[in-house]
C-alpha cells in the first residue's frame, strides 16, 4: 500500500470521526448547557429549613455552571411534588428537584403519579437532615418522659405539628409513640413555618420536623426535647436521642437533586459535577452548620443505588408496621 493511500485513509477516518464529535448533540447540549434559567423545584413551604438550604445550593450552582438557578417552592403532599413534576418533564436539564426521602415511602401507601425507580435521574446526593420534637418553652413538658407520662394519662391529647403525613418527621413521631406505648393526635401542615406558627400560637402541644425551630430554640421560645438521629448533635449537645432513651427509633435523612427520566449522560455528570462543587462553597457550608446538616455526597452512581435500596427498606419498614397500601 502506498503512503498516497494510507494518507488519504487516515484524513478520511480523522475527518469523519470530527464529524461525529461535531455533530453529536449529546456534546453539543452539554457544552452549551444552560442556555437559559434552570427550575429546581423545592417541595417544601418558603423559609423552611430545606428552602434555605435549597436556596444556599442554587444560588452556588448558579455560579458553578454560569447561569440561573431559581427555586420554585411547591409545598404539601409530604414532599413529593417536585418528584410528580419530575415524572413529566423534559429531561433537557432545566427542570430539577430537591428528592427528599419520602418519594421512596409515599408511593407504598398511596396511589402516586410518579415511579420512584422508573421516572427519575437521580443527579447526585447532597445532605442529610436533623429531626427532632420541639415544645413552646412555658410548656409543662420538660423533657421525652414527661411527654410520654403525660400522654399515657391523656390520650390523643398531645397533638403534634409535621411537614406532612408520611413525612420523616412524621412517621419517626409514630413510631416513637408505638414504641412508648401512648396515643398522640398528629396535625399535618405544608411546612415548618407554618407547623412552627401554630405551636408558638398554642394550636398544636409540639412539632416533629427538621431545624427550622432551631432559631427558636436558640432564642429561647422553643425547647428540644429530643433530636432523631444516630447519635446527638454538635450544636445541641445536652438533647437526647431516642435511640439512646431507649425507645429503638432513629432517622438520618439523606436528601439530593434529581431530574426527569432519560436525561443525556452528559448532561447529568456537568449537573452533578456542578452539584458537587457547591459543597465546597464556604456560603453553603455555613448553612449545613447553621441546621446541623452533615455533608452527605454521592454521585449519580451511587445515588441511584440509594433510591433502590431505600425503596426497597421503606417498604419493608412499612409492611411490619401495616401502613403500605392494599394492593
Amino acid at each position: 500500500m502506498t503512503n498516497s493511500k494510507l494518507s488519504r485513509r487516515t484524513f478520511l477516518k480523522t475527518s469523519l470521526a470530527a464529524t461525529a464529535v461535531i455533530a453529536s448533540p449529546a456534546i453539543v447540549r452539554a457544552q452549551s448547557f444552560p442556555s437559559r434559567p434552570i427550575k429546581l423545584i423545592c417541595p417544601w413551604s418558603t423559609g423552611g429549613t430545606t428552602d434555605v438550604v435549597v436556596r444556599a445550593i442554587a444560588d452556588s450552582a448558579s455560579k458553578v455552571l454560569g447561569g440561573t438557578v431559581i427555586v420554585e417552592n411547591k409545598p404539601g403532599a409530604g414532599g413529593i411534588l417536585g418528584a410528580a413534576e419530575l415524572a413529566n418533564a423534559k429531561p433537557d436539564g432545566y427542570t430539577l428537584a430537591q428528592l427528599p426521602i419520602s418519594i421512596f415511602r409515599i408511593p407504598h401507601t398511596q396511589k402516586v403519579t410518579f415511579d420512584p425507580l422508573k421516572d427519575l435521574t437521580y443527579v447526585a446526593c447532597l445532605t442529610g437532615y436533623t429531626f427532632g420534637m420541639v415544645v413552646r418553652s412555658d410548656s409543662p413538658i420538660k423533657n421525652i418522659p414527661d411527654l410520654v407520662a403525660y400522654a399515657r394519662e391523656n390520650p390523643e391529647k398531645f397533638t403534634y405539628g409535621s411537614p406532612g403525613t408520611m413525612t420523616t418527621p412524621h412517621l419517626v413521631a409514630e413510631l416513637f409513640s408505638r414504641k412508648a406505648g401512648v396515643k398522640m393526635t398528629h396535625v399535618p401542615f405544608k411546612g415548618v413555618a407554618e407547623g412552627l406558627q401554630a405551636l408558638l400560637g398554642g394550636h398544636v402541644m409540639g412539632h416533629s420536623d427538621s431545624t427550622g425551630w432551631a432559631p427558636f430554640v436558640d432564642q429561647g421560645r422553643a425547647r428540644l426535647l429530643a433530636t432523631y438521629g444516630s447519635k446527638r448533635t454538635k450544636r445541641w449537645p445536652d438533647a437526647p436521642t431516642l435511640l439512646e432513651l431507649g425507645y429503638q427509633t432513629m432517622s438520618d435523612s439523606p436528601f439530593g437533586i434529581g431530574a426527569p427520566k432519560g436525561m443525556d449522560p452528559a448532561l447529568t455528570r456537568k449537573l452533578q459535577d456542578a452539584f458537587k462543587k457547591t459543597l465546597e462553597d464556604p456560603a453553603v457550608l455555613a448553612i449545613l452548620e447553621r441546621y446541623d446538616q452533615p455533608v452527605i455526597y454521592l454521585d449519580t452512581e451511587g445515588y441511584t443505588k440509594f433510591a433502590h435500596d431505600t425503596f426497597k427498606a421503606e417498604k419493608e419498614t412499612l409492611t411490619t408496621l401495616g401502613l403500605t397500601k392494599v394492593s
